[in-house]
This record gives structure tokens, sequence and C-alpha cells, in this order.
């Protein structure tokens, strides 16, 4: 509905060096479902390699940050293109993947590309993509840990009140027993907003097959 032209999407790192935060970059980007039985859907993106290459020239002399080239998505990055995608297919899309470093350091990214997003004359989407606790019961993938309900709520209630602070710092232990893979998808998409007014809008939370899956909304307040 907000008839954007660019969607940077953040995931978790698959490809690119463990301390190295990394832009996907291609003309043309691809996705399917296959692996899930659905053999008929697939889905294609244009990349937009030149406000890729603004943002690694912005933030290479500040924050290690590198490109790679993989045009085959995964569907970390295709569920989400699914569904926004569904008015407006010609979006380009750059993915970014998320590193190894901390929290803060993260956070301090997002704010990083802020700058770069509020320069551009472009419509830019911001999606934070990635799995909450992979532990919510014993049929999980990675077993059942008491903590991952735990760090789901406290995650979903920290989001609702905006303490970005609580999150950036929030208890390591807690975080490892949750196996999760969207804190730090989160954590830069809270420093992309930090100097924006804007309300989160939790539209749903579930976890059917044992890993947690929250769906929010983060309403800019022009």
């Amino acid at each position: 509905n907000s008839q954007a032209e660019t969607a940077l999407i953040i995931s978790s790192s698959k490809k690119s060096s463990e301390d190295v935060f990394a832009l996907n970059i291609a003309p043309k980007f691809t996705v399917d479902f296959k692996q899930f039985g659905d053999l008929e859907t697939q889905l294609e993106f244009k990349g937009d390699i030149g406000l890729a290459d603004q943002i690694k020239e912005t933030l290479e002399s500040e924050i290690p940050i590198q490109m790679f080239h993989n045009p085959k998505l995964d569907y970390e990055i295709g569920v989400p293109l699914y569904y926004l995608s569904a008015n407006k297919a010609d979006i380009k899309i750059i993915p970014l993947e998320y590193c190894s470093k901390d929290n803060k350091t993260h956070f301090e990214f997002g704010k990083k590309i802020a700058e770069v997003i509020y320069r551009s004359p472009k419509k830019i989407a911001v999606i934070a993509s990635g799995d909450l606790s992979h532990a919510l019961t014993k049929e999980a993938p990675a077993g059942y840990s008491p903590q991952s309900k735990k760090f789901d709520k406290k995650i979903i209630e920290l989001i609702k009140s905006k303490k970005n602070n609580e999150i950036v710092n929030l208890d390591k232990n807690l975080i490892n027993e949750a196996n999760e893979y969207a804190l730090k998808s989160i954590v830069i998409l809270l420093g992309i907003l930090s100097e924006y007014n804007f309300t989160p809008e939790i539209l749903s939370y579930e976890g059917p097959f044992g890993v947690g899956y929250l769906v929010s909304n983060f309403k800019l307040n022009r």
C-alpha cells in the first residue's frame, strides 16, 4: 500500500564472513518454495544495485560491509516478499545479511543505513525477517527450552513499549536458550527507526511448529 520502490530485507547470515555485514547484489533474484512441496510458485525480483552501492560506499569506512552475488533467495526472504509484493510485483530488492558482531553494533549499523534512506529520493521499505525461538515445544527443531516462550514474550513486550535499549541489551543466556534467528534483524530495523516517530503494531504471533513467528508493523507517524 505504501507503493515502495525498493525493499531492504534484513535476514540471517549464511554466505558472508562471520564478522562482516553483507549486501547481496544481482540484477535479478528468484525464489521458490519447492523444499516445502510447492512446485508452482516462483517469484522474480529486480535488484537495486545502485542503492546497495550507496549503502556500501557510505558505511564501509566505519562499519565492515561487503557485497556478494547469489540470485537464488531462500524462504526467509521469499515468504515476506510473497505476501508484501502481491500488489507491487515490480518492487526492487536489496537482501542484507547481519553478522556475528554484538547487538549494539547492529543498532548503530541501522542508524547509519537510516542516513542513506533519508537522503534517497526513493520510497524505501525495510523488512526484518527471521524466526524467533526454535525451542517452544518438545517437537521443535532445537528441542525444548522453558526459556524460549519467555524470550518471545519479552521481545513482543519490548517492541510494543519501544524499549530499544532493553532489546539491544537483552540477556545473552536468554537469547542462547531461545535458539533464535531474528533478534539482530530486529535490532537493525530499530536502529533505522531510532530517529523517527513510529508506532509499533503487533499483528500476530504463533508457534505452530515449535518456532515463534511474529508479524509486526512499524507505522511512521508524519
